[in-house]
């Protein structure tokens, strides 16, 4: 009963969410692809992010196909679960990046010439997409080869190597989007202090930056959470707690696959507001 109740509202959440993602990545590919001009580390970054997000939007009919109809672990499966477990973290990674970026930019504006270029950007991607499929590549092959069941991880025991990908793909890079925002942030109310004729522009910008930061934690940390949870409850051997968790990481799923919606429009305004980072 408890897994009918879940894939009712995984159905319920993911059909108008794809609705919704699909066109406005297509919007949003059109505007950063074909309405710039100008290659900067901005528009290099949101490709990259609307790669990722079309990626995980192709993974998610499969995933609830085989959700509900308990799909074997073959190798349709396999490449099903390598495209999403490597384009959720790497749109995590990216978000990392612009907020990295745009603090740079503020916050040292003269180093930033020098740190800066859409070359340095473009690499820094490719590094991050050659490195992820790797790591989803040997994840499977050392630690999912004895699931039976698509998307689902049947066994009970610890694996370590999620407490290693939780930590780099999640909890790190929250701690520095966090800290990076809220320098954003204070900067830019210093020089809203000191330019009143400037005051509404920055008002907006701060305004840009809150909004995506809150993006980022409200739809991520819950997920990641849930699956911490689950590396306690297999550590400590809490059987009765199995299917609870279970559930909330399946529940959890639907807000982080959400970010695929919000990406597109959180960081079209974002792009807007600080188009060349100046």
């Amino acid at each position: 009963t408890l897994q009918k109740g879940i894939l009712l509202f995984q159905l319920i959440v993911y059909i108008p969410m794809l609705s919704l993602g699909i066109p406005l990545t297509m919007i949003a590919f059109w505007v950063f692809c074909c309405k710039l001009k100008r290659w900067t580390e901005t528009r290099v970054y949101m490709i990259n992010l609307m790669v990722a997000d079309s990626f995980l939007l192709f993974a998610l009919p499969f995933m609830i196909y085989f959700t509900k109809y308990k799909h074997p672990a073959d190798n349709l499966c396999a490449t099903i679960e390598d495209i999403y477990f490597t384009n959720m973290p790497m749109s995590i990674l990216i978000i990392t990046l612009i907020a990295i970026d745009r603090y740079i930019a503020i916050k040292f504006p003269l180093k930033a010439k020098m740190l800066r270029s859409p070359l340095k950007s473009a690499s820094i991607c490719v590094c991050l997409w050659i490195t992820l499929i790797i790591y989803s590549y040997l994840h499977r092959n050392f630690y999912q080869r004895k699931e039976t069941v698509c998307f689902q991880k049947e066994s009970t025991q610890p694996n370590y190597s999620s407490l290693f990908s939780l930590t780099f793909v999640f909890f790190i890079p929250l701690g520095i989007v966090i800290f990076c925002s809220v320098q954003v942030i204070n900067c830019l109310k210093k020089k809203m202090a000191t330019s009143p004729h400037e005051t509404k522009i920055v008002q907006k910008a701060i305004h840009i930056v809150s909004v995506n930061l809150c993006v980022f934690i409200i739809c991520f940390s819950p997920f990641y959470i849930s699956l911490l949870l689950r590396f306690v409850v297999d550590f400590d051997g809490a059987c009765s707690l199995f299917m609870k968790v279970r559930a909330s990481i399946q529940i959890c799923a639907c807000l982080a696959n959400s970010n695929c919606c919000l990406d597109a429009f959180c960081y079209y305004f974002a792009a807007k507001e600080f188009p060349e980072f100046p």
